[in-house]
């Protein structure tokens, strides 16, 4: 039974989406602002957060990099900001999905079970890969990379979309097929979200983003992986 932890101040909408949780088949848990948030991520494992970006102490933001500071879970943002630059943002610090109030629970519901059946996909667990001499690793057993043997913070979503890319060296991926690779084919969202991510990923890995050596673009097409392996 998948956890799910409720960040949300307004009692009423925050009982709504646990009854749902509940009746869905999930376990949950709940808090009303950021520290209760970190306090029950720090005493109990934790599957999924469903975050409000405004709490009472701190801003959502801020809180969604405080736990990427520590823990990938998937997160889903639960907003009334609704443009695409509000969306691209929550992204690019970290988020996994992005959800505009008000919304329909049974959307929610559908949401978050997209989300964790991407992010338990049994074939993101086989092997281990090395780059460059050893300077980028790819360990799928333990589902951890490394940059120099430092372990390296990525988002469920960054993580998918390396283990893709890179289990496939040389071979170009369109924008299309690495977000029904990565978001599955019920996401609907704009496609430049893997943009993001490729940006999100290329911050955390290439030691120059901006003349990537691992995640190439192949302009009007998408993107590649080049890296030979140890």
């Amino acid at each position: 039974m998948s956890k799910i932890l409720v960040v949300e101040d307004e009692e009423k909408i925050r009982e709504v989406i646990i009854a749902y949780l509940l009746k869905a088949g999930y376990e949950t848990y709940e808090a009303g602002d950021g520290q209760s948030a970190l306090h029950k991520i720090n005493s109990n494992h934790v599957d999924l957060i469903l975050l409000d970006l405004m709490l009472p102490d701190m801003s959502g933001e801020t809180l969604c990099n405080k736990i990427r500071a520590f823990n990938p879970v998937p997160i889903i943002m639960l907003t009334a900001k609704s443009s695409m630059n509000h969306r691209i943002h929550g992204l690019s610090i970290g988020a996994d999905d992005y959800i505009v109030k008000p919304f329909d629970p049974h959307e929610l519901i559908a949401r978050v079970r997209a989300v964790l059946r991407r992010t338990n996909q049994q074939e993101l667990l086989a092997d281990r890969m090395e780059y460059a001499k050893g300077h980028l690793i790819v360990d799928s057993n333990a589902q951890q990379v490394f940059i120099n043997q430092v372990p390296v913070n990525l988002t469920p979503n960054e993580y998918k979309l390396l283990i893709v890319i890179a289990r496939n060296p040389e071979r170009t991926f369109t924008r299309d097929e690495l977000i029904e690779k990565i978001m599955g084919i019920d996401f609907d969202g704009d496609t430049r979200t893997i943009d993001q991510h490729v940006k999100n990923l290329r911050q955390k890995i290439e030691e120059d983003p901006k003349n990537p050596i691992y995640i190439q673009t192949v302009f009007g097409v998408g993107y590649r992986f080049h890296g030979g392996i140890k």
